[in-house]
């Protein structure tokens, strides 16, 4: 019985210290969050104000161009997908990989080759062990990323849209990422890039019923277009990196503090365990006492005769 009760300490001993790791973990996720937040919000009204200057110029021009223009039969489209390059974070990569999957599907369906962009060590070591083709992929600052970062990002992605499909370009560009909308929810989302669907940007930046003003354009308006393809595809990736980095610490908090909490019930149950263990053990010790008295209470007896 004493080996058993030594088990039962050894695995408390042992939850507890995970415990205490899971906690510094989440404490740790719950800070972050915060600083992801002001970033996000910091980033957004950039990326709104740019795509209504785009939007602006498509609405105010005849000019055709990659960044509004549909082409007639679209053949080949990118894919970028933004994971996380840490795991215990719960379904976080999971989820955004799955959505991903899902819109390959459906761009294959509609008879669209695919090339597949990455961001984050989980979705690159998930298409590594299925021998997926990956045109490209980045790794190591998912988890606080800079505009530099996203600039790294957008420049294959800048220079696909820009080249003909015959020479290895894309009609369309295609990214999936987390949605971080509060801290207990965060969605998996696909949003299409280019072309811009001028629509949904003039809903997006005006609100419904708003007209946009007019502009003049110098030199031209495809000058102007092509100085704000970059700039608008690095500012949507960047406000796509904030937003995963955001919903990656979130469910990393909830991943670990479901751990704690586990943990924590495990430490209770292996404590019942171990008391009861020992209690045994105590109630055979004195059993034993209490048996060896009576034994030598009955050998003196006799004796005594």
């Amino acid at each position: 019985m004493g080996a058993q009760l030594r088990v039962y300490k050894r695995r408390i001993r042992s939850v507890t210290a995970t415990k205490k790791i899971t906690k510094a973990m989440e404490m740790i996720a719950a800070s972050r969050i915060v600083k992801a937040q002001r970033k996000v919000a910091a980033s957004t009204p950039y990326a709104t104000e740019l795509t209504r200057a785009v939007t602006a110029v498509a609405t105010g021009s005849n000019t055709k161009h990659p960044l509004t223009t549909e082409a007639d039969n679209p053949a080949r489209a990118a894919v970028l997908l933004i994971t996380s390059d840490r795991g215990l974070a719960g379904g976080y990569s999971s989820n955004a990989i799955k959505a991903a999957d899902r819109l390959v599907e459906r761009l294959r369906g509609e008879g669209k080759e695919v090339d597949t962009y990455i961001v984050g060590r989980k979705g690159v070591a998930y298409y590594g062990f299925r021998e997926r083709k990956v045109t490209d992929s980045w790794t190591g600052f998912t988890d606080s990323p800079s505009y530099a970062d996203a600039k790294k990002v957008a420049a294959p992605l800048i220079e696909a849209v820009q080249l003909d499909t015959a020479e290895g370009g894309v009609d369309e560009l295609h990214i999936v990422f987390t949605e971080f909308v509060s801290m207990l929810t965060q969605t998996p989302v696909d949003r299409r890039m280019l072309p811009l669907s001028l629509d949904e940007a003039a809903e997006e930046t005006t609100g419904k019923g708003e007209i946009l003003p007019l502009f003049d354009f110098e030199p031209s308006a495809e000058d102007v277009l092509d100085a704000l393809l970059p700039r608008y595809v690095e500012s949507r990736i960047y406000n796509a990196l904030l937003q995963a980095a955001a919903s990656e610490h979130a469910a990393r908090r909830r991943a670990m503090k479901s751990a704690t909490d586990n943990a924590g019930e495990l430490i209770n149950s292996l404590s019942r365990l171990a008391n009861a263990a020992r209690q045994a053990e105590i109630t055979q010790e004195i059993s034993e006492i209490v048996g060896g008295a009576s034994a030598l209470a009955d050998a003196t007896a006799g004796s005594d005769k």
